[in-house]
């Protein structure tokens, strides 16, 4: 259990809590979300003690232990994979060096071995025996295979180092385990792998997710930060989400009698509750779902942008045709004998490891990079808009205010109003849309091309990473609107549940070729044949 009392902390005018007040129960999964800057990186540092509020404390069950997921990848360049693992429990890792210290004397006294004896009944009490074997496992489910295991940490990729560094927080059943963006630079069979860790974790786990598939499988809890104060809620993240939109459309409708509402917030539980899967984490969530009352659920003040794309024209069933589209940069061939056909109303995902052969494609079939052999051809009734994962071109040195940088792509010279309007909707609000461009954070930035996006009125959307740097309600939102999309697009994401609830074909550029899927992410996933497939392309 960890316990927060009267919690504050400001910087300058600005407040990130004020008096926060809250305890994290054993056995829970709580998700924090707030909206980018809302303070949710920095929440977790007060919980461990790498920053200190200003009013208040943070309190540990007596004899406790906390883990955290460390975020200095470089920090342990010049130790052994396992050890580092292992670090994670301090007093553990001590006792080891302490113990192997005297062992090593070549004056080995009677007093040496009295205290060896006394930190060998420790080593034991902290299942210390096990410690080598723990670690080996965690390292496994994390794809790093044993014969990482004895190598430096300096030898190791970029992705393994964040593994390595996630097993050592998850080591030796910490009571509470704060995670801070777990699932980035993961694969897909090591977050699956972390789903099940943390649905049958027993103790204490906070987390910060912008990955919402991994919230709705592990949280039993959402806490919720907005307006420098935390609020839980049970249940996952879709359930906050849909219960937030419930009470705001009950709280609008005044003529409903509460029994009337009631019954819509039992009908929306049980709802609920029948598409939970079967996992003892659902079980009990469903359990605490049940004891709800309608004082329990509220409306939520985050904004949601609205992200809406409408093509002109409609499209023909002449759309693309790829033949052989091969490519190679810096001496890696990226993309190798690619052929497939776009048809009408296809909502194509891109999936693979090498993020640089799903960038090279968009650019290639874009004009932006030219292929070293094959072809392609866009329908003549097609247009396209392209949403780069690299944006700094159009905004790194420009000085135009907002309002004139989207008028450059408005294809009607739209008036001032109406760009005012436009922009309103993306969350630039009042003297907001006359900042330069050049200043915008890395959210606004993707806002904006969003806007760009949805003035061209194309009816082909090619999207590389468009939910890179968003907050949970921008993601959201443009989730939503790619659902509702009446064109074709295709598009790269590391997010599960933004696939899963867009693509209906899924393509995965492999170092042999393409494996290219009518069906939806989850059944391209679970299907055994495929994913089999799926490893011999890449050998």
């Amino acid at each position: 259990m960890i316990t927060v009392t009267d919690v504050s902390l400001r910087y300058g005018d600005r407040k990130l809590f004020e008096e926060v007040n809250i305890k994290f129960n054993p056995g829970n999964c709580y998700g924090l979300i707030g909206a980018n800057g809302a303070g949710k990186s920095t929440f977790l540092k007060i919980l461990s003690g790498e920053i200190e509020a200003q009013t208040g404390g943070v309190h540990l069950g007596p004899g406790e232990r906390l883990a955290v997921l460390k975020q200095n990848h470089y920090e342990y360049e010049e130790f052994e994979v396992l050890k580092v693992v292992i670090m994670g429990h301090k007093r553990l890792y001590e006792v080891m060096q302490e113990k192997d210290a005297i062992y090593m004397k070549a004056d080995f006294t009677d007093e040496d071995g009295m205290k060896a004896a006394e930190l060998e009944g420790e080593f034991a009490e902290l299942n210390g025996w096990e410690a080598e074997s723990e670690a080996a496992i965690l390292l496994k489910g994390l794809g790093i295979t044993e014969e990482f295991h004895t190598k430096k940490m300096e030898d190791l990729t970029g992705s393994e180092k964040v593994k390595v560094l996630l097993a050592q927080a998850l080591f030796g059943q910490p009571d509470v385990l704060l995670l801070d963006e777990p699932t980035n630079h993961l694969d897909i069979k090591a977050i699956q792998w972390l789903e099940e860790f943390l649905i049958n974790f027993e103790n204490t786990v906070i987390v910060v997710s912008h990955d919402r598939h991994f919230l709705n499988k592990v949280c039993t809890h959402i806490a919720d930060l907005d307006f420098g104060k935390i609020q839980i809620y049970v249940g996952n993240y879709d359930f906050w989400y849909e219960s937030s939109q419930l009470a705001a459309r009950m709280a609008s409708d005044q003529n409903k009698k509460k029994e009337e509402k009631i019954k819509e917030l039992q009908a929306f539980i049980a709802r609920f509750s029948a598409n939970a899967s079967k996992s003892k984490q659902a079980t009990s969530r469903k359990k605490l779902l049940d004891k709800i009352e309608l004082d329990d659920i509220k409306p939520s003040s985050r904004r949601y942008p609205y992200v809406g794309f409408t093509p002109e024209r409609e499209i023909g069933n002449d759309l693309l045709r790829v033949e052989g589209l091969t490519k190679t940069i810096d001496g890696v061939k990226v993309l190798n004998n690619i052929s497939f056909i776009m048809n009408k109303e296809d909502k194509i995902a891109l999936v693979g490891t090498n993020e640089l052969a799903k960038t090279a494609l968009f650019k290639i079939l874009t004009g932006e990079m030219e292929a070293d052999s094959g072809t392609f051809k866009w329908g003549i009734t097609t247009s396209q808009a392209y949403f780069p994962k690299d944006n700094s071109e159009f905004f790194n040195g420009c000085e135009l205010n907002l309002v004139d940088w989207l008028r450059q792509f408005s294809p009607n010279d739209q008036s001032e109003s109406f760009l005012r309007g436009f922009l309103g909707r993306m969350l630039f609000s009042g003297e907001e849309v006359l900042k330069k461009a050049s200043v915008l954070s890395g959210g606004e930035k993707v806002r904006c091309m969003l806007s760009k996006m949805m003035l061209s009125g194309a009816n082909v959307l090619l999207l590389d990473e468009p939910t890179n740097h968003l907050d949970l309600e921008s993601i959201t939102a443009v989730n939503d609107g790619l659902i509702n999309y009446k064109g074709s697009l295709m598009f790269s994401s590391h997010d599960h549940q933004f696939i899963q609830t867009i693509a209906n074909r899924i393509m995965e550029i492999t170092p042999n070729g393409l494996v290219d899927k009518q069906m939806t992410y989850d059944e391209y996933l679970e299907n055994a044949d495929i994913q089999k497939q799926v490893e011999e392309m890449y050998k």
